[in-house]
């Protein structure tokens, strides 16, 4: 089966104007659902023990759901001149069984906020090479950390009625309840809600968690957290525990750690299509 568009109206469009992307925006912010929807539990997706080699993965089922594992994709992006490379690997009990690029033009400058209709079109075009049905998607950029609430993942994760999770290395927008510019430690959790600068829900809904999965032993160097919020069919808390399950041993999570580097791979191609 290949992963098609279950709302083509949402289909991101870089032809149309910014004011027409931003009243998109609004129409996907009304019908995503940011709330629980999987078809696996959360609790089915662990982690796997200490950090894997470079060519290793670690998404693994529970014991309670050993008969059916749960699949859990990642996708990351690349870029060649005026290319988007799309990059999307799925991973079962720790194997990654399969992994499908696509390369699209981007019609579109980087605009903040309108991510989605600059990539959209490389990542629908990659899913729909797809086999596998992933039963969650991380996606490298926001979700309902958006002025919209209508980021990458939420887009994506709308167009393909698929539960999808944002995963983002910094912070768009909304006022997190702590300050991120402070040393945590690994597992800290600090809830992001929306402000004034979230226009389509109200002031102190938690959107999101700045979340820190991994941190150094040393007081001489830090790494600051993720920025995890939920795309679609997932809730605020869920991403986190997802993503908090599957950042084994390194800052990014499993899926998105991976397919940043089959993104790197796929990239190496486009440029040298003779190798």
């Amino acid at each position: 089966m290949t992963m098609d568009p279950v709302r083509p109206d949402f289909i991101p469009d870089p032809s149309l104007s910014q004011a027409e992307m931003e009243a998109l925006q609004r129409d996907i912010a009304e019908v995503a659902r940011f709330e629980d929807d999987l078809d696996v539990s959360p609790a089915a997706i662990a982690s796997a023990g200490d950090a894997p080699d470079d060519d290793q993965t670690t998404l693994s089922a529970s014991t309670d759901d050993t008969t059916n594992p749960p699949l859990v994709a990642g996708v990351d992006q690349a870029f060649v001149d005026d290319r988007a490379v799309s990059a999307i690997v799925v991973l079962r009990n720790g194997e990654v069984i399969e992994r499908v690029s696509a390369v699209e033009r981007t019609e579109i400058p980087y605009i903040p906020g309108l991510l989605s209709f600059r990539e959209g079109g490389a990542i629908l075009a990659a899913f729909a090479e797809l086999e596998a049905d992933p039963d969650v998607v991380l996606v490298d950029g926001s979700g309902r950390i958006h002025f919209r609430e209508a980021g990458l993942a939420t887009h994506i994760g709308i167009t393909l009625d698929v539960p999808t999770v944002g995963v983002a290395k910094s912070l768009l927008c909304g006022a997190p309840e702590q300050s991120l510019d402070e040393t945590y430690p690994e597992g800290t959790r600090i809830p992001i809600a929306a402000d004034d600068s979230v226009e389509t829900c109200p002031d102190g809904t938690v959107i999101g968690h700045a979340l820190q999965t991994r941190q150094y032993d040393s007081p001489n160097r830090y790494i600051n957290p993720l920025i995890v919020s939920p795309g679609h069919r997932v809730s605020a808390s869920t991403a986190a525990d997802i993503v908090e399950a599957t950042a084994d041993g390194y800052k990014l999570p499993e899926p998105t750690r991976v397919a940043d580097s089959y993104a790197d791979e796929a990239k190496a191609a486009v440029n040298n299509p003779s190798e």
